[in-house]
């Protein structure tokens, strides 16, 4: 790949919050990483629609709302629906493990807890861009 990892740092729905979400998107600009950060109150389909438009490799969305059962699902499909299958939809926030577990399985990518090191992130961004990207 001749061009930086593009990442798009979203904040969904009423979650007001966003200093974690700008602490992320400096850090992986640090890292290299070309990083477009959406602003607060997003809807799924602005994010989507955004991801498509900047040609991302990742999409990374910062919830502490606790809604992350009904935002990530709501993500997957619809990017499965704007035919977005090669982008990682990763995240953090409040979100217990379980919770985390279940919706890896659904194909979304690692998620981050709180506290968790900004280059744990950009090394997982980095490793599954190499591995997917030609």
């Amino acid at each position: 790949m001749n061009r930086p990892i593009r990442v798009l740092v979203a904040k969904v729905g009423l979650d007001g919050h966003d200093r974690g979400a700008k602490v992320i998107a400096t850090a992986l600009r640090d890292a290299g990483m070309e990083v477009i950060y959406t602003g607060l109150r997003q809807t799924p389909e602005m994010v989507v629609q955004a991801a498509s438009q900047e040609d991302v490799d990742v999409i990374g969305v910062s919830i502490l709302s606790g809604a992350h059962n009904t935002v990530f699902p709501k993500l997957l499909a619809l990017m499965k629906q704007e035919n977005i299958n090669d982008v990682l939809l990763t995240g953090g926030g409040i979100i217990p493990d379980d919770d985390m577990k279940k919706l890896n399985e659904m194909g979304v990518g690692k998620l981050f807890a709180p506290g968790a090191k900004t280059h744990e992130i950009s090394d997982y961004i980095k490793d599954w861009v190499k591995k997917n990207r030609s």
